[in-house]
C-alpha cells in the first residue's frame, strides 16, 4: 500500500491555509522569497518547529540500499527548510559521521535561521563503532568532530546518545556544561536516560531535551517518563513516531524484512509479531479515515496532542513523504476523541514493543 498523494492530503488537512499548533514563525521560502507558516514549540527554552526532520536515514547502512544520493538529500533538507522546518536532527554516529556532512551542506546556507541537534557518546576506530564512550576528553573530541562536519561554530542542541555505565551521568553533564561555556554548545540533552539519570544529570547542567522512542506502538515513556520531563521542563522529542513506517501504513502483515534493512531486526516488526500487531495499524487506519488524514498524519497528530512540549522527528528520503509528514501538525483531536483513542490501543496487547520496566534502566 503505497502513502497518499502527500500534496492532496497536505491541502486538504488545512494546512497550507495556516492551520497549526502553538505559535508561528516567518521563514523566507528559499524559492520565492515568500514566507512559510509553520507552527513552533519549545524545548525547554529551544525554540523549534512542531515537527522536525530526522536524518538518519540519509547516511548508509539503515534502511536503504543502495544508500541515498547525497545531492538529493541536501536538496530534501533544503526543501524541509523551505516548508517551514528549523529543528534538523542527526548524529556522530549515522554513517558514521556522513549524516552530519549531509546536514552541514545543506543548511549552511541558511544556519542562522535553523537549529541543528546531534549525539555524541561512542568510541571509533576509523569508522568503525567500537562502543560507548562518554568520557569528558572523547566529548570533546566529538564535538569539535561535529563542528567542523556540521559547517558551524556552535551545536544547537547536544544529546548524550547512549547513557555510558562506566562514566557518571553527571561527569558527561559537566562536560558540556564546559562546552556551553566556552561557546561551542547551547543546549544539553538526553538519550534513552532513566528518570533518575535525568535527575543527577539535570543537577549539574539543565537538559533542555530527552530523545527518546515513543509512538503508538511504543507508549513506554508514558511510565514516568514523561512526567519527569513535564516536572523538570525538560523538552521531548520522539525518534520512531511512525515506527519505522508501520503507522503510516505502508506495509501490511505480509511484508518481510531482511539484513542489511534495520528492520528486519526490530522484534515488533517480525512475521509474527506484524500479525498480532494489525489491530492497532487497523485502529490507526480507522482514525485517519475519521479525521481525513493519513495513517502517518495521524499518528504524528496523536504524538503532538499529548503534551504541547513534544517535537517529533520523523525520518525519511522521500520529498513527498516529507511533505506528509509536516501535515500532522494540523491534525486536531478532541479530548473526547482521545479518550476514545487511549481506550482503543489500550485494549489491544502488542508483541515485540518494550516492557514497561525498561523506564528504569538506561537503554
Amino acid at each position: 500500500m503505497e502513502r497518499t498523494d502527500s500534496r492532496r492530503t497536505f491541502l486538504r488537512t488545512g494546512f497550507a491555509a495556516g492551520v497549526g499548533l502553538g505559535t508561528a514563525s516567518l521563514l523566507p521560502n528559499q524559492a520565492t522569497g515568500a514566507p512559510v507558516n509553520y507552527p513552533h514549540r519549545r524545548l525547554g527554552s529551544l525554540e523549534v518547529s512542531a515537527i522536525g526532520l530526522g536524518c538518519m536515514s540519509m547516511a548508509p547502512g539503515f534502511y536503504n540500499v543502495p544508500p541515498p544520493d547525497r545531492r538529493a538529500m541536501v536538496s530534501l533538507i533544503r526543501n524541509a527548510v523551505d516548508r517551514g522546518v528549523t529543528f534538523f536532527d542527526t548524529a556522530e554516529v549515522y554513517g558514521p559521521f556522513i549524516s552530519e556532512e549531509i546536514v552541514g551542506e545543506a543548511l549552511s546556507p541558511v544556519r542562522k535561521q535553523v537549529v541543528i541537534a546531534s549525539k555524541f557518546g561512542f568510541a571509533y576506530d576509523g569508522n568503525r563503532t567500537t562502543g560507548r564512550d562518554s568520557r569528558p576528553e572523547n566529548i570533546r573530541r566529538a564535538a569539535e568532530g561535529c563542528l567542523k562536519r556540521l559547517r558551524t561554530d556552535v551545536i544547537d542542541l547536544f544529546y548524550l546518545h547512549r547513557v555510558d555505565p562506566k562514566v557518571p551521568v553527571e561527569d558527561v553533564a559537566g562536560a558540556v556544561k564546559e562546552l556551553i561555556r566556552a561557546g561551542k554548545v547551547k543546549h544539553f540533552g538526553l538519550s534513552e536516560a532513566a528518570p533518575q539519570t535525568i535527575r543527577r544529570a539535570h543537577k549539574v547542567q539543565a537538559v533542555a531535551a530527552l530523545q527518546t522512542e515513543y509512538s503508538l506502538m511504543e507508549r513506554t515513556p508514558e511510565n514516568e517518563i514523561l512526567a519527569t520531563c513535564e516536572e523538570l521542563g525538560i523538552g521531548f522529542v520522539p525518534w520512531g513516531p511512525v515506527h519505522r513506517g508501520y503507522l503510516s501504513g505502508v506495509f501490511d502483515e505480509g511484508r518481510r524484512f531482511t539484513a542489511p534493512d534495520r528492520r528486519a531486526s526490530v522484534p515488533s516488526l517480525t512475521p509474527e509479531a506484524l500479525k498480532t500487531n494489525m489491530p492497532l495499524l487497523a485502529l490507526v487506519r480507522d482514525w485517519a479515515k475519521r479525521k481525513g488524514v493519513t495513517p502517518a498524519q495521524f499518528s504524528l497528530g496523536w504524538l503532538l496532542a499529548q503534551k504541547p512540549w513534544i517535537v517529533p522527528i520523523p525520518g525519511t528520503t522521500n520529498p513527498a513523504h516529507l511533505a506528509e509528514n509536516l501535515g500532522g501538525a494540523a491534525v486536531r483531536l478532541s479530548s473526547a476523541e482521545l479518550a476514545e483513542i487511549r481506550a482503543g490501543i489500550s485494549s489491544i496487547e502488542l508483541q515485540g514493543v518494550r516492557k514497561p520496566e525498561s523506564v528504569r534502566a538506561d537503554q
